[in-house]
């Protein structure tokens, strides 16, 4: 293992060269990407504070109906506000209060006319009533939509998933991911025999005319993204999670396909041990009072808030690979519960910096693998995860036009290795108290890649600046070179912003490199002793 991670003799010759850089994608924005993305002051006017969805599923001809009800509080004045919701989908009608309203449509964005002005601290609600074709998902989740599948018997089996693309794509909403509401209530009528599973606690059934209505009601903030449904064949079964941080227990609730009941009470086993893992890292589990709940999906995975999409086929790893052969943990549930740590409590408000939700997550991943196997496989996961880094784009996304297309993975795997690059130049018991107490400081709530700069620096002091502005918005890795001289080398960083720095660990010594050559005592010897493993550079 020792020979794994550390560079050979061979391999620090003089003046070490690297791979080629490549330059951040360009992306071309539309008025469309803007009035996604942007805060503008129709939207700015007003805080969604609860969202009432009342829907009907017509699996005969992919379509949605209903009416969705805003609960909003005055932020600022303005007599015109902004709603979003996908051209495919009409609206039959718009009221504020009991007053119809007139609005217009442009791309996804309905600009609405209000009878009464926004004003500050001023509650008031909108009402619409909507119908249509919502888009149907190519790639769940990756393209988002709906899902119309059955299942191996032939059955309906439906679902939604909606990141990045937006829950506008099936029911109005303020799309934007600044604004959470305080709670939801979603009810749907669906025919029966299906059933319907969404966020939060059912709180009543009701059937008539061979339909069934199902209502849940999710008790804390939510992104719109993570409000969903599932339509099937489902077959519940329960389980509790006792926390010394918590008078109740946690209820744990899993909803499968009624064929996969028992092979389901099995796999799902492993939850309980994550999530005494995520808690004793982070605290008890976010929504205690929603619960924590797997629900089969028909596609791979999401995280929706208490109601997690599961589609991994009960396997081990991704699809059963992804994980060294020794371990046995299902990366769906590892992964998609995490995000409701990072993701769902804790929350970006702009898509540009979803490396908040990713690489924390996904690091998360490495955190677990140590709290089950120990700090060996620990390491032994991280490298497997360098080898989805691809250096193309920086970490940190242009904001304010809902951006998504990142086209690679490094805000996921690379932002992984920067946090534990950083925990590598801090030290573990600093790292892990600190991300404790970013998490607490900031959950239940949005969050800011400039939050987490305030909150390094608070803690850190200044010297970490360009550390995690090199990483965060550079698309290059800093290349490490070296060149043996009389009595040491000399040693320096290459493709960084001015004014880099970082404290390298070499064997028993440290050694502060910089963008400017200097000479150091280091002699090749002291650099075999290098541990690559702690830090992501270029060589």
């Amino acid at each position: 293992m020792q020979n794994l991670l550390k560079i050979s003799i061979a391999v620090l010759g003089l003046n070490l060269l690297a791979g080629v850089a490549v330059a951040q994608t360009s992306s071309t924005f539309t008025r469309a990407d803007t009035l996604r993305g942007a805060m503008r002051i129709e939207r700015a006017a007003y805080d969604v504070v609860h969202y009432d969805l009342d829907l009907e599923l017509l699996p005969a001809t992919k379509g949605l109906r209903g009416r969705v009800q805003i609960a909003y509080r005055g932020v600022a004045q303005s007599d015109t506000i902004q709603l979003d919701l996908h051209p495919n989908l009409q609206i039959r009608e718009l009221r504020q209060g009991q007053e119809a309203l007139n609005f217009r449509r442009e791309s996804s964005a309905v600009f609405v006319g209000l009878s009464r002005a926004t004003r500050y601290g001023v509650l008031d609600t909108l009402t619409i009533a909507y119908e249509g074709t919502p888009i149907e998902a190519v790639r769940a989740p990756w393209d988002g939509g709906l899902t119309w599948s059955t299942d191996s018997l032939g059955r309906a089996w439906v679902a939604v998933s909606c990141e990045g693309i937006g829950a506008s794509t099936w029911w109005p909403n303020k799309d934007h991911l600044s604004d959470e509401p305080d709670s939801v209530r979603f009810s749907m009528t669906v025919p029966d025999p299906l059933r319907v599973v969404s966020n939060g606690l059912l709180q009543e059934t009701s059937s008539e005319q061979g339909k069934t209505r199902y209502t849940y009601a999710v008790t804390y903030p939510i992104n719109n993204y993570n409000v969903t449904f599932y339509a099937g064949h489902y077959l519940s079964f329960e389980d509790t999670l006792r926390s010394s941080m918590k008078d109740s227990p946690l209820a744990l609730r899993y909803h499968v396909l009624d064929y996969n009941l028992q092979r389901a009470r099995r796999h799902f086993k492993q939850v309980k041990p994550m999530l005494r893992c995520y808690e004793s890292l982070l605290g008890p589990y976010p929504f205690w009072n929603d619960g924590y709940v797997l629900v089969e999906a028909p596609y791979l995975g999401m995280e929706h808030q208490s109601a997690i999409a599961y589609g991994n086929n009960y396997m081990r790893g991704y699809r059963g690979g992804m994980i060294p052969a020794d371990m046995d943990w299902d990366y769906l549930i590892v992964h998609e519960s995490g995000h409701e740590y990072f993701g769902n409590a804790l929350s970006v408000s702009d898509h540009a910096e979803m490396w908040l939700h990713e690489s924390f997550t996904t690091y998360l991943e490495a955190l677990y693998v140590e709290c089950r196997y120990g700090r060996e496989a620990y390491q032994r996961y991280l490298l497997g995860q360098r080898g989805f880094l691809k250096n193309e784009q920086a970490i940190v996304g242009p904001v304010g036009v809902n951006y998504g297309d990142f086209g690679s993975s490094d805000h996921y795997f690379k932002g992984s290795w920067v946090l534990h690059t950083f925990r590598s130049l801090v030290g573990d018991d600093a790292f892990l108290d600190f991300l404790r107490e970013f998490y607490e400081q900031h959950a239940i709530g949005t969050v800011t890649t400039s939050d987490w700069m305030h909150s390094v620096q608070q803690r850190f002091g200044v010297g970490y600046e360009s550390f995690w502005r090199q990483y965060l918005y550079q698309p290059a890795l800093p290349k490490l070179r070296i060149s043996a001289v009389p009595g040491g080398s000399l040693v320096w960083f290459e493709e960084v912003i001015p004014g880099f720095t970082m404290e390298l660990r070499v064997g028993k010594k440290r050694a502060k490199i910089t963008d400017t050559p200097q000479k150091t005592d280091l002699t090749l010897a002291d650099w075999e002793q290098f541990e690559v493993a702690d830090y992501l550079l270029a060589f």
